[in-house]
């Protein structure tokens, strides 16, 4: 299984551009896989720079119904023409952030949720043997603090984001087995209790964001808490690579704690999964 990042919020590869985002390209012996698109058009230039024939992609997954990871979704439904986008039924709910000035939008362009292109999915969807989602997360795992300025505004009244629109791509090839988690809102440890409990054990590898950052303040979530969740992921058979909105300062705590357990992928950085 070959996974490469089409853009992350860093980038040290010349030639590639980052974004606060994120889009994966994956490859495994059946399928072209478009995980997340970024925040813009972004992951489709770096693509190919890249090399990645973006047309030839024949299933696409948004996490979730933000625009740091739907963005550019509107440019992949130009530039490919056939592959179906498997995101949950609420990914185009009204989805905001609140800053200082306010609530400000942070979800999805609704002018695209009529393309038949998209398949709305209900919780949990096995694609075929290998490639399943599941979503609906609930756990006895605190989620991160840096969701506390996340809402979702329904009847002109905003609450806090029960993340029902999150989902996340188990996929399986050989004895690989791999998890893909584009922000994990619910909570990582949550998502990987749901993992074991729908499969029966851990994932070999664990692929994306944690969100232990908020993107408006930049702050990292409480110090005590990284440290016991990097104490709960290194009881794990796992490896993980991390990105995006774990942010750096959380990512390092993680790395003292998990040392080469754990690794960051900025854009361009292509990993090589082994299959037996």
């Amino acid at each position: 299984m070959h996974v490469q990042t089409l853009v992350e919020n860093t980038s040290h590869i010349a030639g590639l551009q980052e974004e606060h985002g994120l889009s994966l390209y994956v490859e495994t012996g059946r399928h072209k896989i478009l995980f997340d698109t970024g925040a813009s058009a972004l992951f489709a230039k770096n693509a190919a720079a890249m090399g990645i024939d973006l047309s030839s992609i024949d299933l696409a997954v948004l996490s979730h119904g933000h625009y740091d990871h739907g963005g550019g979704l509107a440019a992949f439904l130009e530039l490919n023409q056939t592959a179906p986008v498997y995101l949950q039924e609420e990914a185009f709910g009204a989805y905001y952030s609140k800053t200082s000035a306010g609530f400000s939008f942070i979800g999805l362009d609704s002018s695209l949720k009529d393309s038949l292109r998209l398949i709305p999915v209900h919780n949990h969807l096995l694609i075929e043997e290998g490639l399943e989602l599941f979503s609906h997360i609930h756990g006895p795992h605190p989620q991160s603090d840096s969701n506390q300025n996340l809402y979702i505004r329904k009847e002109n009244t905003y609450k806090p984001d029960p993340f029902i629109h999150e989902q996340n791509l188990a996929l399986t090839e050989g004895n690989c087995r791999v998890l893909l988690a584009g922000c994990a809102h619910c909570g990582i440890l949550n998502i990987l209790e749901e993992y074991k409990r729908l499969f029966g054990g851990c994932p070999d590898y664990v692929i994306g964001g944690f969100h232990l950052t908020s993107p408006r303040t930049g702050r990292c979530a409480n110090t005590s808490m990284i440290k016991e969740l990097a104490k709960t992921l290194k009881e794990t058979p796992t490896v993980y690579y991390t990105c995006h909105c774990t942010g750096p300062e959380a990512y390092q705590i993680l790395k003292e704690q998990m040392d080469e357990q754990i690794q960051y992928i900025s854009t361009g950085i292509s990993l090589q999964l082994p299959h037996t």
